[in-house]
């Protein structure tokens, strides 16, 4: 399983991966379902989840039913237990949005939700991050996941994320980030997917984000909460849900 695993991370383009997963999910599930895992997105659960990663891959890192990964399911934790998103009224804006929170958002009736990206085939708006059209102040709540990494100009990116976010609002803005790195490496004459992967991770990443991306958010105009949400489980949740105890949930706020 990691072998295959592996080789469809590895070969087959993100687009097709997100439309395949459509039809095989069903099937998965049934292979996979049991007692020892849950996933807290659809509450059912499995006695393991998949491996992943585009190179050592984790263990018990892919949820058979949904496809989240460790990332998915403490943020999903997070807005449930620690926020009124699934309960107010909020105008939504989802960058690059994972597929089985954008099925689940837009059918959440309190929310008036809007999903954009360049290259994915399920959004609602193709749109460059560079450039939101959008206007000013125009969505309470954000969600830009692991997308910034892909970007150069993360800067102008983080820019226009504040611009179009309202005054009060906030959002979950997660990258990768390599453990014990103060300072974000990024060499962008590296264009190769190959040495790409080697130095940053993924075929089509463009840095290794730091401690110091948090005062990127900053500098751009936001203020952060760093944290650690999956500390707030026993060790013997965290195993159920499959969450990892050192993963950052970024936290933003336009004051």
């Amino acid at each position: 399983m990691r072998k295959i695993a592996k080789f469809f991370l590895n070969n087959i383009p993100r687009p097709i991966l997100i439309n395949l997963s459509v039809f095989l999910r069903p099937l998965i599930y049934q292979l996979f379902k049991g007692d020892r895992f849950t996933d807290p997105i659809d509450g059912k659960s499995y006695r393991k989840f998949l491996p992943y990663g585009y190179g050592r891959q984790r263990d018990n890192a892919l949820s058979p039913g949904t496809l989240s990964l460790e990332r998915h399911r403490q943020m999903w934790l997070y807005l449930q237990n620690e926020t009124d998103f699934f309960r107010k009224n909020y105008k939504v804006l989802h960058i690059a949005p994972e597929q089985e929170f954008q099925r689940r958002f837009k059918k959440t009736k309190n929310l008036q939700y809007v999903s954009a990206d360049l290259f994915s085939p399920i959004v609602d708006v193709k749109a460059d991050i560079l450039d939101l059209p959008f206007e000013d102040e125009s969505f309470e709540v954000i969600f830009c996941n692991h997308v910034l990494e892909h970007i150069e100009d993360d800067q102008k990116a983080m820019g226009e994320l504040f611009r179009v976010m309202k005054k009060g609002g906030w959002g979950i803005f997660q990258v990768p980030m390599k453990t014990g790195l103060e300072k974000t490496y990024e060499d962008f004459s590296i264009k190769d997917p190959k040495e790409r992967q080697k130095n940053f991770g993924q075929y089509d990443h463009v840095r290794w984000y730091g401690m110091d991306y948090f005062q990127r958010l900053k500098n751009a105009g936001f203020e952060v909460d760093i944290n650690f949400y999956s500390k707030q489980f026993s060790p013997e949740l965290r195993k159920r849900y499959g969450l990892l105890v050192n993963e950052i949930l970024p936290v933003v706020y336009k004051r």
